[in-house]
């Protein structure tokens, strides 16, 4: 479960970003609550909109981060993403101490926050691959998964009381001051830098910022992770908005709403944990846990009082962190290299990116249908994503149920003994089917993949050195998980 901190940079960066981590939690946990109570009177959609602000640029700024966590030396990047993150918690804690803070800096505030992430995200989740090597990717992807959760157990519950303590100005404060562990242990890690391949003719700056796009659009595989997290993301994970909304449902208080978050992380940190014990990620388990989210998410809308609400909420976290912390496994292990920031530029995007499309409609309908009507959106995105899976296992990958007697038997297309050749694969929904039969010709599709960050081809494009020759990928560099 623990084996990617048996390598030293990896262990350093997993225990700067840890506590990282928590002062972002308890930032995430306070921005809201003063939206919510402090700068609005109890105006859910005030939050989405903060939501909407901070997620945004990650969507338009896709292209651009994605080149950037390719083409540059990540660690330089996270250096001064960090950097920038750090002064805007230190600006806005210092209006919110000084009592002059409205909602109009909480939207630039946001705003600034979303363009800065945009890079940032984008290079700390390629940095992983900078850190270990590649049959340890999809555990430390899993273990990063596996921080972010556990901060989120201590963030929002010491938010929650230092709200009360001292104010929820000195909060940001404090987060400023936590950005000094991942910067410090950003400038102890040295990650190896290798030389792309030889390169023909230079791509057009263009078709490298497309080359993702491309990518992407011969990967079915791929289209169908990025439709069910983008319809997760836009509808079932506005937890600001739902756990703020039920707090005051229930007649609760800061601390009570930083505790619904701790308790979400609960059944987070326990999904991202057994997701760490996989040796890899598969397609199967991201489908059956956004299942899993549809069920939860309508059993939480009928809960009677705040505990037993609590109480759904470690299922919630279970079933969405196995599912992004799989789903993001799948993209990286699986992406070439050559285009790995990108594709994970365009899969943080569309993540992230739905958030301004749910979260405000989410917020309106809390203020016009009540709280309990977020949860019931979460369930109807859940299940049409589930759907959507299904489909594509039932279509593409040809799945059947076989019943011999009182047994069952699942088969599908790429499994062995159908219609494989057993001795030459034994690999079950977790790459591509033309992977898995290992075709020499497949181009553009790719299972577990290392090397260099270099050339890819895309179907379609000339051989290296030709007129439309594939552009120029940049070394690998550093850059990882954090905020």
């Amino acid at each position: 479960m623990f084996r990617s901190l048996s390598v030293r940079n990896y262990r350093i960066w997993f225990g700067g970003a840890f506590v990282s981590n928590i002062g972002a939690w308890m930032q995430a946990t306070t921005q809201n609550w003063v939206v919510l109570t402090e700068l609005t009177d109890t105006n859910a959609a005030a939050v989405g909109t903060t939501m909407a602000l901070q997620f945004g640029p990650q969507l338009l700024l896709v292209p651009f981060s994605g080149a950037v966590a390719d083409r540059f030396d990540r660690r330089k990047v996270l250096l001064v993403t960090q950097s920038l993150l750090m002064l805007l918690a230190f600006g806005l804690g210092t209006l919110l101490v000084l009592g002059a803070a409205s909602i109009w800096h909480l939207y630039g505030f946001a705003l600034a926050l979303g363009i800065v992430n945009a890079f940032d995200t984008t290079s700390r989740q390629a940095f992983v691959s900078d850190l270990v090597e590649t049959d340890q990717l999809s555990n430390a992807v899993a273990l990063n998964s596996a921080s972010f959760n556990s901060a989120r157990l201590i963030g929002p519950a010491v938010a929650g009381i230092l709200i009360a303590a001292v104010g929820s100005g000195w909060v940001f404060i404090i987060n400023g001051v936590s950005f000094l562990a991942v910067l410090g242990a950003l400038l102890m890690i040295t990650t190896r830098r290798t030389a792309p391949p030889p390169q023909g003719r230079r791509e057009s700056q263009l078709r490298q910022l497309s080359a993702g796009f491309r990518y992407v659009r011969q990967r079915h595989d791929l289209l169908i992770i990025f439709l069910i997290v983008f319809l997760v993301g836009a509808f079932s994970m506005n937890f600001p908005v739902m756990s703020s909304t039920m707090a005051v449902e229930f007649g609760r208080g800061a601390g009570d709403y930083g505790l619904l978050s701790s308790i979400l992380a609960i059944g987070s940190l326990s999904g991202a944990l057994l997701s760490a014990r996989r040796p890899e990620a598969r397609m199967r388990v991201v489908i059956a846990s956004v299942g899993g989210i549809a069920l939860v998410s309508l059993v939480a809308a009928l809960m009677p009082s705040f505990w037993t609400f609590a109480l759904t909420l470690v299922f919630l976290g279970f079933a969405i962190s196995t599912m992004l912390t799989t789903a993001n496994g799948f993209v990286q292990t699986t992406a070439d290299p050559a285009v790995r920031g990108r594709v994970l530029a365009l899969y943080m995007a569309i993540l992230m990116g739905g958030t301004p499309i749910g979260a405000p409609l989410v917020g309106a309908a809390a203020d016009a249908l009540g709280p309990r009507s977020t949860l019931i959106i979460s369930a109807a995105a859940a299940f049409a994503a589930f759907g959507i899976g299904m489909t594509w296992l039932l279509t593409e990958r040809g799945l059947r149920f076989h019943r011999e007697g009182w047994n069952w038997r699942v088969t599908h297309v790429g499994r062995p003994g159908l219609d494989d050749d057993p001795g030459k694969q034994s690999e079950t929904l977790t790459a591509p089917i033309s992977v898995l039969r290992r075709d020499p010709d497949v181009v553009g599709e790719s299972a577990p993949q290392e090397g260099a960050t270099g050339t890819i081809r895309i179907e379609g494009e000339a051989d290296p050195g030709g007129a439309d020759a594939p552009g120029e990928g940049a070394p690998t560099g550093p850059g990882g998980p954090a905020r």
